[in-house]
């Protein structure tokens, strides 16, 4: 704009005049006046670098060595301040302490504060029935406000299987015990290789915690306030709820037990197992109820083909492999097979 006003403005001005100038060029004639008539500059001596008030290095170096020291590391500059004044000692104000930590950047929190370890990410694989089992506790509403039941449900991941459950008014570390023990007799006394649950009282209570040793399986948990750890029971427990049958509010345990009972037995099919119901991973092979498929799907396809625009359907694969917090290993596994069965295009 100094440019302009130097070189294009006096020819405009004479041409057309002040104000219509001023309003083409979008400037006010009090910015062309001030950049005519420039401020003198001002007489005298300039104002000082250093305010007369202001500490030096030495005292700047010991307001910082006391905030520092063992005994007052750990308190705000207006405790400090305080602590001081009581013994009667004056360094500087309060701002002025603000200040010097800022300008070391140490104004954060002073506080010696407790470093906990990062918990670990439970990594659990499965590619068969009664390898990894799940469980959780929740929580059917009882005869009154405030009033709940708690419904044991354990089940295996990879066949989405309830094993066991039981419901009971309260939740202890012995309950849960012996809730363990009664879905490994349910199965046949067969164990599986790991039991995973998320951090309740009764899932961290000391009976629960010493059995998985006493029966040579390994044991998981979730890590705190995170829920993905866990997802099969919470995804379970969803269904559960969402269910039309879901019992409402039950007066006994003997009465939301039946109604647990007709909507935890029947363990229908979900997208997560090919929509294979659960019970037939042992009673009849997948493998079977995914070949009947393929078969009907085929004969609809011969019987009409423009329906199906040409593509022969397929029931939904079976899963060859589910875990939970897919490992590292695994992950870079599949992505190297996949990497190796993608074409390079040129």
């Amino acid at each position: 704009m100094t440019r302009i006003l130097d070189e294009h403005f006096p020819e405009m001005e004479e041409a057309v005049g002040t104000v219509r100038a001023c309003v083409i060029l979008g400037t006010s004639r009090a910015t062309l006046h001030r950049h005519r008539n420039p401020a003198p500059p001002r007489p005298g001596p300039r104002r000082p670098f250093h305010h007369p008030a202001e500490l030096s290095e030495e005292e700047r170096a010991h307001v910082l060595a006391v905030l520092d020291s063992p005994r007052l590391a750990d308190k705000s500059p207006g405790q400090v301040r305080a602590t001081l004044l009581d013994e009667g000692v004056y360094l500087c104000s309060q701002a002025t302490m603000y200040r010097l930590l800022r300008m070391r950047g140490t104004v954060g929190e002073r506080r010696a504060r407790a470093v906990h370890r990062a918990r670990r990410k439970p990594e659990l694989t499965a590619d068969g029935p009664n390898q990894v089992w799940s469980w959780d506790i929740t929580k059917p509403k009882g005869p009154g406000r405030g009033v709940h039941y708690l419904l044991y449900v354990i089940l295996d991941i990879f066949s989405r299987k309830v094993i066991w459950w039981e419901i009971w008014p309260t939740e202890t570390g012995i309950l849960a015990k012996e809730f363990i023990e009664h879905a490994i007799e349910a199965n046949d006394g067969i164990a599986p290789e790991a039991i995973h649950a998320d951090r309740g009282t009764a899932m961290t209570s000391n009976t629960v915690s010493g059995l998985p040793a006493l029966l040579g399986v390994d044991q998981s948990r979730s890590r705190p306030r995170v829920s993905n750890d866990n997802p099969y029971s919470e995804a379970q427990f969803k269904t559960f709820k969402y269910c039309p049958a879901f019992p409402g509010e039950s007066r006994t345990p003997t009465s939301s037990a039946s109604s647990s009972s007709a909507t935890t037995t029947p363990n229908t099919a979900i997208s997560g197992s090919g929509c294979t119901p659960p019970p037939r991973w042992t009673m009849v092979p997948a493998v079977a109820i995914h070949a009947r498929r393929a078969a009907t799907l085929n004969a609809a396809f011969l019987a009409h083909p423009e329906r199906f625009r040409g593509r022969r359907p397929s029931p939904p694969p079976l899963p060859s492999r589910v875990w939970i917090n897919k490992p590292t290993a695994v992950a870079e596994a599949d992505e190297a097979e996949a990497s190796a069965q993608t074409p390079n295009v040129a």
